[in-house]
């Protein structure tokens, strides 16, 4: 079969989530005002984007309420979804407690399906334990009245007979949709028709794609994942995001429409909004993807610090890079511990993250990689 007629084939006219306010808002460092998120959410709505996803969930107190509640004024509940993280029963019923609490109407979980994930995050590899928290998790969000939108964290690595089956549970708990996470950027474009192929085959299934562009192709895998018969893409502003960035919006959008004709998107927008996610992220007038950047193995979280093997495909020593800390507000007693470790400081952590805190919100939230840390617990040493 020619080319020309393999795009003529093409007839999917895939509904489009944003994660700017959510992803993007969690690369290391980066942090949205909520003015910002106000302004963003409203510019994704007037480009046609279905939902925006904003801020994480993972119990009471979130972080991000603010961030919610500012996307919920501008755009409704309605074309918001939240990320709710999944790790066990008590902790999931807690987080839709604080769902509810936010007004959130769409929850989208956060399950990681890989073996090395699962054992990671949830403590079992098993495949039988994971389906059952998936159908625990999901059975939570529809007695509560939640839409429901489940992931496959790190799913472009997890094997078919593991993937399927938990998917097909998901569904058959009474999920809206599946996310295929491609957490790592993983696969060809071909490699991943095949996958999604496979999850548009199971009944009743909804299926959205999530690309990360560490190897540049979170574009053309998105589109490869709608020939496929997914309904959902899931990109962000300038292509912003953890692990060399996510399928960029502007690059998305004008590729349906010069490449298929998909005229549904007003594009009068995108630059504006890509100067203004930029700015709001404090990432200068550009961001460029891939593995070469400052922030492509930039981590604030210490379970990605201490397990970076499950967050890169490839190590950055491999192409002359480093693996950096960058952080503003986020800070918690074990990412303080884990940059003060071999440094021969001894502190109180729990009293200098405390000091810490305070001091960042008084200077503005600077960026701090490892030795700011260092020095700041020095300093803390003085007093």
């Amino acid at each position: 079969m020619g080319e020309f007629e393999r795009l003529e084939e093409f007839t999917g006219r895939p509904h489009i989530s944003d994660a700017t306010l959510r992803d993007s808002a969690h690369m290391a460092g980066v942090e949205f005002g909520t003015k910002d998120a106000a302004l963003i959410a409203d510019l994704l709505v007037k480009s046609g984007v279905s939902l925006v996803e904003v801020g994480m969930v993972s119990g009471p107190n979130s972080k991000d309420a603010d961030l919610v509640l500012a996307a919920h004024e501008t755009v409704t509940p309605e074309r918001s979804m939240t990320l709710v993280v999944v790790r066990d029963r008590q902790q999931v019923a807690k987080a839709l407690d604080e769902a509810e609490r936010l007004g959130v109407r769409h929850v989208m979980y956060s399950i990681p399906t890989s073996e090395q994930h699962a054992k990671l995050k949830i403590g079992s590899p098993s495949p039988r334990f994971l389906q059952a928290l998936a159908r625990s998790a999901i059975s939570q969000a529809k007695d509560r009245g939640f839409h429901v939108t489940f992931s496959g964290e790190d799913g472009a690595r997890t094997p078919k007979g593991r993937l399927v089956p938990y998917v097909t549970a998901g569904f058959e708990a009474g999920a809206d949709r599946f996310r295929l996470a491609e957490t790592v950027a993983y696969l060809s474009p071909w490699q991943m028709e095949d996958v999604i192929a496979d999850l548009t085959a199971i009944d009743g299934s909804e299926i959205e794609i999530h690309s990360h562009n560490m190897l540049g192709m979170a574009v053309a895998n998105s589109l490869a994942a709608v020939r496929a018969g997914a309904q959902w893409i899931s990109a962000t502003v300038g292509g912003i995001g953890e692990r060399g960035g996510n399928a960029p919006l502007a690059e998305l959008l004008t590729s349906l429409r010069v490449i298929h004709g998909d005229d549904r998107f007003d594009l009068s927008h995108l630059t504006e909004l890509t100067n203004l996610a930029l700015r709001g992220a404090q990432l200068g007038t550009a961001f460029q993807s891939g593995p070469t950047t400052p922030h492509a193995f930039a981590y604030e979280l210490p379970g990605q610090l201490s397990h970076p093997e499950a967050y890169e495909t490839l190590p950055a020593e491999l192409v002359g890079n480093s693996r950096e800390l960058r952080v503003r507000s986020r800070l918690t007693p074990a990412l303080v511990k884990w940059a003060l470790d071999g440094s021969g400081i001894s502190v109180d952590v729990d009293a200098f993250t405390s000091w810490l805190v305070e001091r960042q919100d008084k200077d503005g939230r600077r960026l701090l990689d490892r030795d700011a840390i260092r020095k700041a617990a020095v300093d803390f040493t003085s007093f």
